[in-house]
């Protein structure tokens, strides 16, 4: 556990410097916009690392970590299916980000009175990396929406798979527990939508 924590934080480390060098790139308007686009993507891939090491720590480690990983990925992939929902090149992608915006906003309101019985309390906002994810999605051009967006909910929803069956198997509080593994299923099947979203490009949304 101790190396995944290391893990973990080297990982941060990365990340807070793809943020730096895409600001110092933006400052620079002579920069094309490829190289931000290119920093961005290398953001994304360092965040999924993140989370991927983080999820498969906390759930085991505090109730505390667990209530504030799970509410953040709901906060983080309801914003992102907003995006999509505008942003989208496809129907498909399109489709894909109105249900997670109604799947993402059951399971948060799902958990907030186990939360409560728990005696934790809820996040109010994203986390930096989430943030970053978001600001991604936002300054994606148009032709590479829909790889950027399918690329972040891959890694997301793998994420919080690990997250949830981490905790439904080795949780602290009862009724976060069965919550976590009820919600199991419902994000394996997003994760596998995704998967097929990805293998097979969807037809053009209509204009």
């Amino acid at each position: 556990m101790k190396r995944a924590f290391i893990l973990a934080a080297a990982a941060t480390a990365a990340l807070t410097l793809a943020a730096c060098q895409k600001t110092d790139q933006a400052a620079n308007p002579a920069d094309p916009g490829t190289t931000n686009d290119a920093v961005n993507t290398a953001q994304d891939a360092t965040s999924a690392a993140v989370g991927a090491t983080s999820a498969a720590t906390v759930g085991q480690v505090s109730t505390d970590a667990f209530v504030t990983n799970a509410a953040i990925s709901d906060m983080y992939e309801i914003q992102a299916g907003e995006i999509a929902q505008k942003k989208g090149q496809s129907a498909a992608v399109k489709a894909f980000g109105k249900m997670m915006v109604a799947d993402h906003t059951a399971l948060s309101n799902e958990m907030k009175s186990l939360v409560a019985a728990a005696g934790k309390t809820l996040p109010t906002g994203l986390d930096e990396r989430r943030k970053g994810l978001i600001d991604n999605l936002n300054a994606a051009n148009p032709a590479e929406f829909d790889q950027v967006y399918l690329s972040q909910q891959d890694a997301a929803h793998s994420e919080a798979l690990t997250l949830m069956q981490g905790y439904a198997d080795d949780g602290e509080d009862a009724g976060l527990k069965a919550a976590a593994a009820k919600a199991v299923p419902r994000i394996q099947g997003h994760l596998d939508q995704v998967r097929k979203l990805q293998a097979a490009p969807p037809a053009p949304a209509r204009k």
